[in-house]
C-alpha cells in the first residue's frame, strides 16, 4: 500500500454581513503542488463559512491523507480537536436544547475526519502569515461575486439535517 500523502490545508471563510453574503478559501499545499479555492453562498453565517473551507478543500483530496489543517476560527478548530463533533455525532446531531447548528456541516466534516488523518491547529489571523492572508482575500471576493447560489443548509435547514443511522433503522 502506498504510503499516505502530507498535506497542509490553510482556510479561511468570511461575510460581509452575519449572516450576509459569504465566502469561503482554502489553500492546499503537498510537496511541491499547491491549488487555491473558493466559493460563496448569497446567504449565510461566518462560522459556516469557516466549516465549509475545511470541507471544500477536504473534498478534494481522491484518496486518504495525512492532513494538517491551519485555521483562525477557534470554532473548527476547537469543535473538532477538543472533542465537541464527535460528542454532537453519537447523540444523533442534537443536545439538551435542540439541533446543533451547522449540523449539516458538521456531519459533513466529520465523515471526512474519518476518511483523513487530520489535525486542526489555530493560527492568528490578519497577522501576516501569507497563506491565511491569501484565504481571506480569496474568501472576501468569493463572498462579493454576482449570482452567488443558495446555501440551502442555512436557509432550508430542516431538509438538510443530518440523519443518524441507528441499528433498528429499516426494522418493523
Amino acid at each position: 500500500m502506498a504510503e499516505r500523502k502530507q498535506v497542509t490545508i490553510w482556510t479561511d471563510g468570511a461575510c460581509l454581513s452575519n449572516p450576509g453574503p459569504g465566502g469561503y478559501a482554502a489553500v492546499l499545499t503537498c510537496g511541491e503542488h499547491r491549488r487555491e479555492i473558493s466559493g460563496g453562498y448569497r446567504l449565510t453565517t461566518n462560522n459556516r463559512m469557516e466549516l465549509m473551507a475545511v470541507i471544500a478543500a477536504l473534498e478534494l483530496l481522491k484518496y486518504p491523507c495525512d492532513v494538517i489543517i491551519r485555521s483562525d476560527a477557534r470554532y473548527v478548530v476547537d469543535g473538532v480537536m477538543k472533542g465537541a463533533m464527535r460528542r454532537w455525532r453519537a447523540a444523533g446531531w442534537r443536545r439538551q436544547h435542540g439541533a446543533i447548528p451547522n449540523a449539516d456541516l458538521w456531519a459533513r466534516l466529520s465523515e471526512l475526519c474519518e476518511r483523513h488523518n487530520v489535525s486542526l491547529e489555530w493560527i492568528r489571523g490578519h497577522s501576516g502569515i501569507s497563506e491565511n492572508e491569501r484565504c481571506d482575500q480569496l474568501a472576501l471576493q468569493a463572498a462579493q461575486a454576482a449570482e452567488l447560489p443558495t446555501d440551502l443548509g442555512y436557509e432550508q435547514p430542516t431538509l438538510h439535517q443530518p440523519v443518524e443511522a441507528t441499528l433498528f433503522d429499516g426494522l418493523d
